[in-house]
């Protein structure tokens, strides 16, 4: 008797990139992609409407980028199986994505077989970790490392503040956010105060300067 196929999306601003993983993962019989996404908002709506059994997904995406969306998709669809593939190996990105209760990240230099190998781990409730991240990665999470200061000042903001945060320094007006919210101007520019206040800085640029460095946003983007 055959198994009900393994039902995956793939997020990645990349359509090369969503093209490739899709062709290398619809040779697997158990694999079957029921569909895609371009940002992270786009991939927390196509899990909610598709109910998949895993996302692979970017973290450098644009709108909402995949850490905010791993922690919204966690929230909102437990059965879900979220496994990173991602450029970066940051120690920051790898702890606080598996504080969220990822169950895979991956590097994009990974072979095929890792990424099958992510997936099938992930369905049976198992964390698959990229070979290539190195020791020191998983003792920094395991262990009790102090996070840097500005690290704290970003986990003061709320969930709605850093989808705010995003699109600010992504370099969208204030109607435009507060549409894509279905927030007010005002709400918006609330939201604003607060994150400026939070963060200790005082103009955009400076707010712009901090993402880069935490890698809320990539400057490749």
């Amino acid at each position: 008797m055959k198994h009900k196929p393994i039902k995956i999306i793939i997020a990645d601003d990349h359509t090369i990139v969503r093209q490739g993983l899709r062709k290398l993962l619809e040779e697997e019989e158990c694999l079957k992609i029921i569909g895609e996404a371009m940002d992270g908002r786009e991939a927390v709506k196509k899990v909610q409407e598709l109910k998949p059994d895993v996302v692979i997904m970017d973290i450098a995406m644009p709108v909402l980028n995949g850490i905010e969306a791993a922690r919204q998709i966690k929230r909102s669809a437990l059965e879900t199986k979220v496994v990173i593939l991602s450029m970066h190996d940051h120690n920051r990105y790898i702890r606080e994505l598996l504080s969220i209760g990822v169950s895979g990240y991956l590097l994009k230099n990974s072979v095929s077989s890792d990424i099958i190998k992510a997936i099938l781990s992930a369905v049976k409730g198992e964390i698959y970790l990229s070979p290539s991240i190195s020791n020191q990665v998983i003792e920094d999470y395991v262990g009790m490392n102090q996070k840097t200061s500005q690290e704290e000042l970003y986990n003061t903001l709320t969930n709605r503040e850093r989808e705010v945060f995003q699109m600010l320094v992504e370099g969208y007006p204030t109607k435009e956010i507060a549409d894509m919210l279905c927030l007010s101007p005002s709400t918006v520019k609330s939201h604003r105060s607060n994150i400026m206040e939070k963060l200790k800085m005082d103009n955009i640029s400076k707010l712009i300067q901090y993402a880069i460095h935490l890698g809320v946003i990539d400057i490749q983007m």
